[in-house]
């Protein structure tokens, strides 16, 4: 991308220009292949930040970072689903409900004609120290583990890590800017759209209610065979026990707004104090005890997005559905199951 493009682009954009996605896949083209100077990349999210993604701008960025993520192969068979759980961050903080969840749905057994839910689960570190590459570190998984090692781990336990900062090595370009300007960018809306394995059904939580529709119109321009894109109750990036949440669910190219009330699976309304965890230890603990069976709000909360998850998936007709299959994955001990032999198959 020539220089003056550069400037011209940044110069739509300070003028209040939204840009279309051939535009907006050009720009993050030449920011992930060096193009943009530092200055450049801190004014370009700025800009796009200070009113917002729109779905062009989301679609041509997440084209272009998908070119340049390194893949895993997702060994998907007849009758076998490949789904992600991850989600923007930046929401109120809990234990890492998305993490919990990804173990639930691998291991259930489901009631359609779906054989096995298989999860790749994109991830990251968070700025609280208790992000899933943390979380996952703790309880004895090699987050380091190279793709062709995450993709025995979707064979031998259904599930995968795949840590976003091994398999975007382009965006250490961008890295000095996104620390600098101290505040959460495109970029942080992009990760959950390139999961380096390639998933076409997604359970994708998002930091703030208007994005909601946004990211659900670009999943449908990305080619998502089915999604639920969700902001929760009480400020979460997933399905909140809070209260109702916002939801969109993208299908066959077409977006849907709906509701999601937990009220209708006969889930009490916690506190937002028992969801949280104090810090990595206690958010492991939690996770562990989820994994045991331990009733709860927190064992209801994971239990929840690993419903809407299995529908997500085509392995429930509907939440309800869903609920009961995530409930039988805790109960029986799967899903603790899937949560060791993920820890042997990664450090292998």
């Amino acid at each position: 991308m020539e220089t003056t493009e550069i400037h011209n682009t940044l110069r739509r954009l300070l003028s209040g220009d939204r840009l279309s996605d051939a535009a907006a896949e050009a720009v993050f083209e030449a920011l992930l292949g060096g193009e943009l100077d530092q200055a450049q990349i801190g004014v370009l999210l700025a800009l796009i930040q200070a009113r917002g993604a729109s779905v062009d701008e989301l679609v041509g960025g997440a084209r272009a970072m998908r070119r340049h993520v390194t893949p895993v192969d997702a060994p998907v068979k007849p009758g076998e689903v490949l789904i992600d759980t991850c989600g923007t961050g930046g929401a109120a903080k809990t234990f890492n409900i998305s993490t919990a969840a990804a173990f639930v749905v691998a291991a259930v057994e489901p009631t359609t004609g779906v054989r096995r839910v298989l999860v790749a689960k994109h991830g990251n570190r968070s700025r609280t120290g208790r992000g899933s590459a943390e979380v996952l570190a703790a309880l004895g998984v090699n987050i380091e583990a190279p793709p062709e090692v995450q993709t025995e781990c979707l064979r031998e336990a259904g599930v995968c890590f795949s840590f976003a900062m091994k398999h975007h090595p382009a965006m250490r370009h961008a890295a000095g800017p996104r620390r600098s300007v101290g505040f959460p960018t495109i970029f942080n809306l992009l990760g959950p759209l390139t999961n380096p394995a390639g998933t076409d059904r997604q359970l994708l939580g998002v930091y703030a209610p208007e994005l909601v529709e946004p990211i659900a119109g670009a999943l449908a321009r990305l080619g998502s065979v089915r999604a639920v894109v969700v902001h929760g109750a009480g400020g979460l990036d997933e399905c909140s026990t809070l209260g109702p949440n916002r939801i969109a669910w993208v299908e066959n190219g077409e977006t849907r707004a709906d509701t999601l009330d937990p009220a209708s699976l006969g889930i009490t309304p916690p506190t937002i104090d028992l969801l949280r965890a104090r810090d990595l230890d206690h958010g492991v603990r939690i996770i562990r005890a989820v994994l045991d069976g331990e009733p709860g709000p927190t064992s209801d909360i994971v239990r929840l997005n690993a419903a809407v998850a299995c529908v997500v998936a085509g392995a429930a007709e509907d939440i309800k559905g869903g609920w009961t299959l995530a409930g039988d994955a805790i109960g029986t001990g799967r899903a603790r199951e899937v949560l060791d032999r993920l820890v042997v198959a990664s450090n292998a």
